[in-house]
């Protein structure tokens, strides 16, 4: 049987309910299809890199792959240079639509090339925050709700040998470059990262932590305490599933989210503080979205008109 492998990197869940959906769709379609989380706690599997299939999955950090995600680029099986380049996809997620995050995966690109895949398509999904502020809850239901019915349109993309990659805006390329700088300066601000009196030592944080960077420590009095290292990506994590909301990260404390999102439909209406926040770029994103969505259900029409 043909298959799918979906290699993914989520920090808060928002792209391993991506990678899902796809991995539901290449099912779908008649493909044994396995998720591989990057997540140091979750699903340490070996990768089947001979799949017919590949999918990269990551959350936009600074308009830019996570840390983690291009050194398991780097991991990936150098290729015979004899023969064609192997194609990949790339799903990634942001908790806002905005031009700029088409570059996101330039580095990925670039290591992936040098081992002999190409990136073939890409396709961004808006998920809510996780970090500035909190999605109402009415947005992340259409967030999720939207996504639901991408996946499956790209998912037969790929699966056609179809291309969709975006267009680079002015300048993307440097502005990519320049805030790579996040990655060895999260190590730095994950390092002050502390918690809260609200904290109860319940080690959660240590357990889960998608990098292994939290330490549930004991002194000499037996007293519990939550250790930060110098491994830290900034995903958040920590921060936003923290029971107890004691997580306190350092610099970016008044930017604090914490506890995941419903997604359910809200039973009555929401005031939203940030209505007006990125609105250009987030009705560009419904609205392609929907022609993505009519067209393929007419395809779907035609198709079945003319059998």
């Amino acid at each position: 049987m043909s298959s799918a492998s979906i290699v993914y990197f989520s920090g808060t869940g928002n792209t391993k309910i991506i990678a899902e959906l796809f991995r539901e769709s290449f099912e779908q379609n008649g493909y044994a299809a396995r998720t591989f989380s990057l997540s140091v706690f979750d699903g340490q599997n070996e990768i089947d890199y001979d799949a017919d299939f590949i999918g990269i999955g990551y959350p936009i950090h600074a308009f830019n792959a996570p840390e983690i995600v291009l050194k398991a680029a780097k991991l990936f099986p150098k290729r015979d240079k004899r023969l064609p380049k192997k194609k990949v996809f790339v799903f990634k997620t942001s908790g806002e639509p905005v031009r700029m995050s088409d570059v996101s995966s330039l580095k990925l690109r670039s290591i992936l090339k040098r081992r002999g895949y190409e990136i073939s398509c890409e396709f961004q999904y808006v998920m809510p925050y996780n970090i500035i502020f909190r999605h109402t809850q009415a947005r992340a239901h259409r967030m999720l709700e939207t996504a639901k019915k991408l996946v499956p349109i790209d998912c037969k993309t790929v699966l056609n040998g179809g291309r969709e990659l975006p267009r680079y805006p002015a300048f993307g390329g440097l502005v990519s470059w320049v805030l790579r700088i996040e990655h060895p300066g999260a190590h730095t601000i994950g390092k002050y990262f502390k918690t809260a009196d609200t904290c109860t030592a319940c080690g959660y944080c240590a357990k889960t932590c998608p990098v292994g960077n939290i330490e549930l420590t004991e002194d000499g009095d037996g007293n519990k305490k939550i250790k930060f290292g110098k491994k830290c990506i900034i995903c958040m994590h920590c921060a936003f599933a923290c029971p107890h909301d004691a997580v306190i990260p350092g610099i970016l404390k008044n930017w604090k989210v914490n506890g995941a999102y419903s997604f359910e439909k809200p039973d009555r209406e929401e005031h939203d503080d940030h209505a007006d926040y990125c609105k250009k770029a987030y009705d560009r994103y419904y609205v392609n979205a929907e022609k993505k969505i009519s067209n393929a259900r007419k395809s779907e029409t035609d198709e079945n008109g003319a059998e």
